[in-house]
């Protein structure tokens, strides 16, 4: 596997976790969320046969830090996007964003100032409403739900994660997905996500995307139980410019759900 984090990084969320691969112009992988740079493990040897590829775990992700009190929105994952570019000195690196490292990386285009040579946008968090019932529920009780029990903790990660496919994955792929969180930080960090979860940071930016600054490529896929198809193609309406593609079949995990088919649809955009 390719995939790893052996690099840290301190930045002003916390320590961050790392890795690169290849050769080639700069392409930055943003996860989203309940996920971690795992996500993008079955693409990346292939991506890093033409680029050099950088990943990093977003702060309360993965193998970074989780400390308790830790500000981890969307708003300072923005700035930290901003910052790792900085720190890889990144100028104009393409981006592949996911779930709400899509509001992660348009924060850091049209807020922070970051330039992209193009951008990806796949089955992300970029528009209100966004949240399941479930999601605002467990935003409203996070103590309770802190308190659970390891096992019972573990069973709803595991329930919540299933939740957004379509097509079954690997299960050594899913236990990958799952294992952060079911440590004692990674368990306190979960449910905090919930909390600090606020639309108002998507839709600061809203207002902005006719002015991206970059080409951009939306690509969907069709069955996502999370962010339906039309949050795509109403994402798309306020980039009419914006490639828009979609996969048949699969939910809101493409990169891992079918891996060969995102790689096929992108590699065009990616080259161009």
């Amino acid at each position: 596997m390719i995939w790893t984090c052996n690099q840290t990084t301190a930045t002003p969320a916390g320590t961050v976790a790392w890795g690169s691969a290849g050769t080639g112009p700069a392409l930055v992988l943003a996860h989203g969320w309940p996920w971690s740079s795992y996500s993008w493990h079955r693409v990346i040897p292939t991506l890093a046969q033409q680029f050099t590829v950088y990943w990093y775990d977003m702060p309360g992700y993965g193998k970074s830090e989780k400390q308790p009190e830790q500000r981890t929105g969307l708003d300072v994952q923005g700035e930290i996007f901003a910052f790792m570019l900085a720190h890889w000195e990144l100028d104009r690196p393409r981006v592949i964003a996911h779930d709400f490292g899509g509001a992660t990386t348009l924060r850091a285009h049209l807020l922070h100032g970051c330039e992209f040579d193009r951008l990806v946008l796949m089955n992300v968090v970029a528009m209100r409403p966004w949240g399941s019932a479930f999601f605002d529920h467990v935003g409203q009780h996070v103590d309770a739900f802190a308190g659970l029990p390891p096992h019972i903790h573990k069973a709803v990660a595991q329930a919540y994660i299933e939740g957004a496919l379509v097509s079954p994955i690997n299960k050594e792929d899913l236990d990958a997905l799952i294992a952060p969180w079911t440590t004692e930080d990674g368990r306190i960090s979960f449910y905090r996500q919930f909390a600090q979860a606020e639309e108002r940071y998507t839709a600061e930016v809203e207002p902005l995307f006719g002015q991206m600054r970059c080409p951009v490529h939306i690509l969907w896929g069709e069955d996502d139980p999370w962010i339906p198809l039309d949050r795509g193609r109403a994402l798309h309406g306020l980039m009419p410019d914006a490639g828009f593609e979609t996969l048949a079949g699969v939910g809101h995990l493409p990169q891992l759900e079918a891996p060969d088919r995102v790689l096929t649809a992108l590699t065009s955009f990616l080259m161009g």
